[in-house]
């Protein structure tokens, strides 16, 4: 445990960072996991709206600095090939 008043608080905030971080990180992750799977399913227009939610959440993520802005980029043409690929 720190004694340092300083290092109390940037402590406090790395938690509260962390937190947010998982919440903005896991909400990528479930979106790009629906889109996925509402691809597999075959159904158009589910499959668009899936992937489209998960483009806006990747891209949440990347301007927040969650994860790296290639990483959202490859998720995001991973994506794109395999819902143009259905249609």
């Amino acid at each position: 445990m720190a004694n340092i008043k300083s290092q109390i608080k940037r402590n406090r905030q790395n938690k509260k960072r962390r937190e947010l971080n998982r919440i903005f990180r896991g909400r990528a992750r479930s979106a790009v996991r629906k889109a996925l799977m509402a691809i597999e399913s075959g159904e158009v227009e589910e499959a668009r709206a899936a992937t489209s939610a998960a483009i806006k959440a990747l891209d949440k993520a990347a301007a927040k600095n969650i994860i790296h802005k290639n990483k959202a980029a490859r998720h995001k043409s991973t994506l794109m090939q395999q819902l143009n690929g259905m249609e």
